[in-house]
């Protein structure tokens, strides 16, 4: 049993340094993300939250002021996640493929899906607002949660997993 704990803290050790080489290779990504972005999106990045919760037939795309008094910023993320709405439902990606690339995952799958196979359904939330995404194709809602993990990575700090409990997630 002795042997065991020199060898558990340098595995310990090794997953820290590998987690952390993971999240620093991240930051020129995420830079080079939040200043695409600023091209897409009329509000500040920094500004805001967005929050990706999958559902087991798709997902919620939520964008939160960080400062809800700003109601200049509030509006600014209800005017785009409406923008964004109309577009995603015509199988118009191109906001997401300028920021992420088009090799982001989940993209090509949601961009090839035909109108009607997914369901972008617009909602006002205090602060902000947010995009429902429903499809019953089980690959459209795999790519959604592909495309969601995407997001999740590129966006970072500015960026957080919901909570699938809340929403009947599996």
């Amino acid at each position: 049993m002795a042997h065991r704990k020199p060898f558990l803290a340098i595995t310990f050790l090794t997953t820290l340094a590998v987690a952390g080489a993971v999240g620093a290779a991240d930051v020129p990504r995420q830079a080079e993300v939040a200043r695409l972005g600023a091209g897409v999106m009329p509000f500040t990045l920094k500004g805001t939250t967005h929050i990706f919760t999958k559902t087991k037939d798709g997902g919620i795309q939520r964008v939160i002021v960080n400062v809800p008094s700003n109601t200049e910023q509030v509006a600014l993320v209800r005017e785009h996640l409406r923008s964004i709405q109309r577009q995603f439902s015509q199988g118009d990606f191109s906001g997401p493929t300028h920021i992420h690339g088009p090799a982001m995952p989940g993209l090509s799958e949601l961009k090839a899906a035909k109108p009607g196979q997914i369901e972008i359904e617009y909602k006002e939330v205090p602060a902000g607002a947010e995009l429902t995404y429903r499809s019953e194709d089980k690959r459209l809602v795999a790519a959604l949660h592909n495309w969601f993990d995407a997001q999740l990575s590129d966006h970072g700090a500015d960026a957080m997993a919901g909570d699938r409990a809340k929403t009947g997630a599996d």
